[in-house]
């Protein structure tokens, strides 16, 4: 009976052992699981290059955005950094306490507000773009020239399809490498057809 109840633990660790390794291995080939964690390391980049600053990496996509377009909408604001509607309001709150934003109502729309840089807001940003600058070639310098090229690419796709409706982006079939026909399963299937042919007309 001892030996029975050993067999079944050291069965049961085995399993949760397995069970623990493929759950890490499928970890390792989850999309969002990867760009979470690269996500992590350009924040922690930012944040080193920031110091004492008191404008975080998320006030400063704000006011780069209301930079970006003086006189901004909170709708338009959402739109331009990705950033949800709660979160964002929060964030405009803060800025706005700062004196780092401006709000007033809008010229075109009596029922919404805008907001614009103040000078001082304009200062913050000026000092809060070499810090961003500094994390964002920090994180590239981990890759070759040739892998950062290819990583802007891929999160400008990422991003656009974030824009937009998802059902437009879809994934090309029938292809190969580089989106090329697979010229190897067209020769096979070329002669498949030619011996099937053969054999009808022997």
């Amino acid at each position: 009976m001892v030996q029975m109840a050993a067999g079944k633990t050291a069965a049961g660790r085995s399993s949760s052992g397995k069970t623990g390794k493929s759950l890490r291995d499928a970890l390792q080939a989850s999309p969002t699981h990867l760009l979470h964690r690269a996500l992590q390391l350009a924040l922690d980049f930012h944040s080193e290059a920031a110091g004492k600053s008191p404008i975080t990496q998320r006030q400063f996509t704000v006011l780069a955005a209301a930079a970006g377009a003086d006189g901004s909408t909170q709708n338009a604001l959402v739109k331009a950094t990705g950033i949800d509607r709660s979160t964002l309001a929060d964030l405009v709150s803060r800025l706005l306490a700062k004196g780092l934003l401006q709000r007033e109502r809008s010229a075109t729309d009596g029922r919404a507000n805008t907001v614009r840089l103040s000078s001082s807001g304009r200062a913050a940003l000026d000092d809060a773009a070499l810090a961003a600058a500094a994390a964002d070639r920090r994180l590239l310098s981990v890759l070759s020239p040739k892998k950062r090229e290819t990583l802007l690419k891929l999160l400008t796709h990422l991003a656009a399809a974030a824009d937009g409706p998802l059902a437009e982006v879809k994934p090309k079939r029938g292809k190969g490498k580089a989106g090329k026909p697979n010229k190897k399963k067209i020769k096979a299937k070329k002669a498949r057809k030619a011996t099937e042919e053969s054999a009808l007309t022997a």
